[in-house]
């Protein structure tokens, strides 16, 4: 909004990510310089800042709702991990005491929920206190739940991308447009993969040989394999996206003659 952009289209990467089309005519003719400028512009998490607490209530409800699960192979948050441990760079050493603390109280707990709780209830009682302050619990969530830019895809006009309804090499999954309205919903490990969808195809086409009538000349075409699939909504959303912003350009050429 901040930069007039109105075209965006929302594509699941098929794992841990998300891409966004930018497809405005203007955007599109930008050089790298500006696209890298416009990016710093969007990012917020660096590892050490203190400023911007004032948008960090924005994923504090976030933060709460995370259950710290490890992931395969690696380790929760709070659990003692390369990337769950407590980092000087969050401000946990400033005051140093707040840190030595913490770092004396973390073994004794279960896990990183009790973590979490134990760190968050000292820096409340610290801010209630009013003597030299620390919101590294803020600064934490901000940290894990904001979500973080890739400068590099963004800014390179040579930058390989991926286009939606590709398959991620790792999972299987297909990279689909997101429905913002129904974002809420979106499972991504429910996302089709190429096994369920050429189970989908089989059983659809199984059920197709079932019918021994030839087509009528006057009947309707068959509807496309994708239809027949749990790909469809996922195709709708970017059909939908693709007619919006043709409309607009069909607008914009009235404009100007």
């Amino acid at each position: 909004e901040d930069l007039g952009i109105r075209h965006r289209l929302w594509v699941y990467s098929g794992r841990r990510g998300v891409h966004c089309w930018v497809c405005d005519d203007a955007v599109r003719k930008w050089s790298p310089a500006l696209r890298a400028a416009t990016v710093e512009y969007l990012t917020l998490v660096k590892v050490g800042v203190g400023e911007f607490r004032n948008l960090l209530t924005l994923v504090k409800v976030g933060m709460e709702e995370i259950s710290f699960p490890a992931p395969e192979g690696g380790s929760a948050p709070w659990d003692g991990g390369a990337r769950g441990s407590v980092r000087p760079g969050m401000n946990l050493d400033q005051p140093a005491q707040y840190r030595e603390a913490l770092q004396g109280e973390f073994p004794k707990k279960k896990d990183s929920v009790q973590r979490w709780e134990l760190l968050r209830g000292r820096m409340e009682r610290a801010r209630s206190r009013g003597a030299n302050p620390c919101y590294a619990d803020w600064e934490v969530m901000l940290q894990f739940c904001f979500p973080r830019l890739d400068i590099n895809v963004s800014k390179g006009l040579g930058h390989l991308l991926k286009s939606p309804f590709s398959v991620h090499p790792k999972t299987g999954r297909i990279s689909v447009p997101l429905d913002l309205q129904r974002l809420d919903q979106f499972d991504p490990f429910a996302v089709p993969t190429i096994a369920s969808l050429c189970h989908e195809l089989d059983t659809a086409g199984s059920d197709g040989e079932q019918e021994d009538f030839p087509q009528h000349p006057c009947s309707l075409p068959s509807p496309p394999d994708y239809k027949k699939t749990s790909l469809a909504p996922y195709v709708r959303v970017f059909e939908q996206f693709v007619e919006g912003m043709e409309s607009a350009r069909r607008g914009e050429r009235l404009r100007r003659s």
